[in-house]
């Protein structure tokens, strides 16, 4: 809303900044930040309330969950998800279709994951709404989204640029897809939503991850948004993506505001309803961007955190023997003596490395 601002720039010229992307998404993080700061202690005290016994803990997970982490309230997803939405609303240009797309991504996979959630405390059961059923209204709300950011891709000097797959370190090397694009796109949505989903196993173990992904797609957002720094870098201009950099910003302002009540001993839980979200909409940026292939290097821990479990399970039905001690593959660690606080700084460690080699990919061409 404050980008109308811009209208009154003629009569008082200091109202400029709010042309500039760069300054709101500053201030998108800032207020994100400070709602979750100062909203946090009351959202989680009415989850408590509410939850009662809060997450119920997985039975065959490590047995240190089951003392350390029952009855800590979950859907802490609210949190993150109510200060990105206020500071989106708040900085991001309205008029901008992006920025509905990926929020209509964002909210509907929170709400999934809200349903889930909610299941599972209700029940206080591990397992929440079937799996099946939650996996096709994704791909519901991926398809829809999918659709709605071809046509908007879509140019007269560049008809098959919306249904092309464009590779990293290759200048012009774009393979058009047809609409099949579409089905590979709300693959990539979805199977974004669902690896953060599986990375959300221990305290703060998520949530940096996805800040330091929201943070690095904020950047090609911008880059990939503006025509100068576009052909500089040689990089396919997508008109109207700069504004996504705004949302990104958001992101990581609630991210950071969340953290403060989700590292170790965490007050609240993420739950489905913030890592399904949060997930998707990283997906949704990589998609409008057309930056997917580098989001399996930027969100490579994701990848493997996702890879361990099929692999896990494939394993075990082909040949009832198990590859990892646990999965997903942080518990597997907790298996072999790693502490918890080990696990969540090296896969930080890990996600800043993979990042940075997403981010070369703009300069490698």
């Amino acid at each position: 809303m404050l980008y109308w601002l811009i209208s009154l720039s003629d009569k008082l010229s200091v109202l400029n900044v709010f042309r500039y992307i760069t300054f709101r998404t500053g201030g998108a993080i800032i207020t994100a930040l400070l709602f979750v700061f100062l909203f946090g202690p009351y959202i989680i005290g009415r989850l408590r309330l509410l939850q009662g016994k809060g997450q119920p803990i997985r039975p065959d997970g490590p047995q240190s969950h089951l003392i350390t982490k029952a009855g800590t309230p979950t859907m802490g997803g609210l949190m993150i998800l109510s200060g990105m939405l206020v500071s989106t609303l708040l900085w991001a240009n309205p008029a901008n279709p992006y920025v509905w797309v990926v929020l209509l991504v964002t909210l509907g996979f929170g709400m999934v994951g809200f349903y889930d959630d909610y299941l599972k405390v209700t029940k206080q059961a591990h397992k929440g709404f079937p799996g099946r059923a939650r996996l096709a209204i994704e791909t519901l709300i991926a398809g829809v989204a999918c659709i709605a950011l071809v046509k908007l891709a879509q140019v007269p000097t560049a008809p098959t640029f919306a249904t092309s797959l464009v590779f990293p370190f290759f200048k012009e090397l774009a393979i058009n897809l047809g609409w099949f694009f579409v089905i590979f796109a709300m693959f990539i949505i979805v199977g974004a939503g669902n690896a953060v989903n599986l990375t959300d196993g221990l305290d703060g173990l998520a949530i940096v991850p996805v800040m330091i992904a929201a943070a690095s797609f904020g950047l090609i957002a911008y880059l990939s948004g503006n025509t100068v720094f576009a052909d500089y870098l040689q990089i396919h201009y997508v008109a109207g993506t700069g504004e996504l950099a705004v949302l990104c910003g958001a992101v990581v302002g609630a991210g950071l505001g969340f953290l403060w009540f989700n590292a170790p001993p965490a007050s609240i839980f993420m739950g489905d309803t913030g890592s399904l979200a949060l997930g998707g909409m990283i997906g949704a940026v990589a998609v409008a961007t057309k930056h997917e292939i580098v989001l399996a290097v930027i969100g490579g821990l994701f990848v493997l955190e996702a890879v361990s479990v099929i692999v896990q399970v494939v394993s075990f039905k082909l040949t009832g023997k198990r590859v990892f001690k646990m999965a997903p593959i942080h518990h597997h660690f907790e298996q072999l003596g790693w502490t918890e606080p080990q696990i969540v700084i090296r896969f930080w460690i890990v996600a800043v490395v993979l990042a940075l080699a997403g981010l070369s990919t703009l300069k490698l061409r």
